[in-house]
């Protein structure tokens, strides 16, 4: 990895400082955090070359002191390397949820290679996807228990003791102030109203979700005229929103009939649980501090697009959303996990991906804004012959590999070492691992559980 940061150079998520300073050293934690995470390699100067005068103990005083200058602290990995031509510390620093500013005052985002004070379009862009205290956790003003719809809570109450295996204990208050969905003195918290809530959007307005179908490839009706085929306003608490968002999106779908041998199949638009995941994800994870803008399901004729607004959450980015997980909205996502929306936590994106190369589509396109976070299904099944998608730079196994990949789907190391059985297994992990670095495969699961799908 060191290899590569050093032929990368300093960029928006590597930074070279040659001599530990504790001033520069903050300035970059702080930038590197408030923007895409990085990392800093210090006994590096600026032209790549290891010097040859870092010790252990000068880089760890001067990063000591660096901490206490950030406000929060911004948390930090520490590796060493030691080389024939010197001595090389990363110091890895991830995108953070929090906005960091330094005991001055000063709040910094990285621009390319530079840390720069961010414009006032920035500063706001900060303010609203970093975090600004426990949103979900905040009561929900001029309301009580009775704003709960007793039936979504029976429901609920009921779903969770047959996931537990035995009997709730405690008075119901206790239970809603235990998972957060409402205070010590009664109030119900914005988790509690958007799960249990008679009419949520009576107090949270932006909460709903809003489905529009499109007769063509654009966001227009007819002849090119403005307009649309279907608009639905979604509203309740979150677990029937998704319901009816996914009954509406069933019932516009088109469905095909395969045969497969002497059977005649069903086969959807768009795999279920793909809809469904982008659908959920939507909900429980979008800034529910963004007022003004609702979750949006737009039907085109060629693509299904769920746009949730807010950022990614936390240090999440495209780059590491299928291996790293995080969540604005904890209480959410166990409630819905609870209603079985949420089958195994942290693994919906990779199933996601996984379902729609299986279908015969592309995989899922993400697209991360300021203020919204796009998933895009696209419906076109399309199997192109392997010489036309893959590229030539590839080794005879990797071609094998990827041959086994179009039949099956996904591969092992156990299986490609069957395909290859002459063949080092440490050979063949690297092929894998070239064949990810070249953009081609997505790596599933850890150790064991390891497994690689078609990009």
């Amino acid at each position: 990895m060191l290899e590569k940061w050093l032929k990368r150079g300093p960029g928006q998520t590597v930074a070279f400082i040659a001599r530990p300073d504790a001033d520069q050293l903050a300035e970059t934690m702080v930038a590197l955090a408030n923007t895409d995470g990085g990392v800093i390699l210090l006994g590096v100067d600026q032209h790549g070359q290891i010097v040859d005068y870092l010790t252990d103990d000068g880089a760890e005083n001067e990063l000591i002191q660096a901490m206490t200058m950030c406000r929060p602290p911004v948390v930090t990995e520490w590796e060493q390397y030691q080389l024939p031509t010197g001595m090389v510390v990363a110091l890895k620093v991830a995108r953070s949820p929090e906005l960091h500013a330094l005991s001055d005052g000063r709040v910094l985002v990285r621009s390319g290679a530079l840390n720069k004070p961010p414009s006032g379009e920035v500063i706001r862009h900060l303010a609203a996807t970093k975090s600004s205290g426990d949103f979900e956790a905040e009561p929900v003003a001029n309301t009580t228990l009775v704003d709960f719809d007793k039936a979504t809570l029976d429901e609920y109450l009921r779903l969770r003791q047959e996931r537990g295996g035995r009997p709730l204990k405690g008075s119901l208050t206790d239970h809603l102030v235990e998972i957060g969905a409402m205070l010590e003195d009664g109030t119900p918290t914005v988790a509690g109203m958007l799960l249990f809530g008679k009419h949520p959007q009576s107090f949270l307005p932006q909460s709903g979700i809003v489905f529009v179908k499109f007769l063509g490839k654009e966001a227009r009706g007819r002849d090119g005229l403005a307009g649309y085929g279907r608009r639905v306003e979604i509203e309740g608490p979150l677990a029937r929103m998704v319901e009816r968002a996914w009954n509406i999106v069933a019932e516009e779908m088109q469905t095909e009939a395969v045969v497969q041998g002497l059977r005649r199949k069903e086969m959807p638009e768009y795999p279920p649980f793909a809809v469904r995941e982008a659908l959920v994800n939507a909900v429980c994870h979008r800034d529910y501090r963004m007022s003004g803008r609702r979750v949006e399901i737009r039907m085109y004729t060629d693509r299904l697009e769920v746009i949730s607004p807010g950022g990614l959450p936390g240090y999440i980015t495209l780059d590491n959303i299928v291996d790293e997980h995080f969540s604005r909205n904890p209480r959410l996502v166990a409630g819905l996990f609870q209603w079985g929306y949420i089958e195994e936590l942290g693994l919906g994106i990779d199933r996601m991906i996984e379902e729609m190369l299986e279908h015969g589509h592309s995989a899922p396109n993400f697209e991360a804004k300021p203020y919204a976070f796009t998933v895009r299904l696209h419906n076109i099944r399309e199997r192109r012959p392997a010489y036309q998608r893959w590229p030539t730079n590839m080794n005879e196994r990797q071609l094998k590999a990827m041959g086994y990949l179009e039949q099956s789907g996904r591969i092992t190391n156990s299986d490609y070492r069957q395909l290859c059985p002459d063949v080092n297994a440490e050979t063949l992990r690297l092929d894998l691992s070239d064949l990810v670095d070249k953009g081609l495969l997505l790596k599933i699961g850890e150790k064991r559980g390891t497994y690689y799908i078609l990009k």
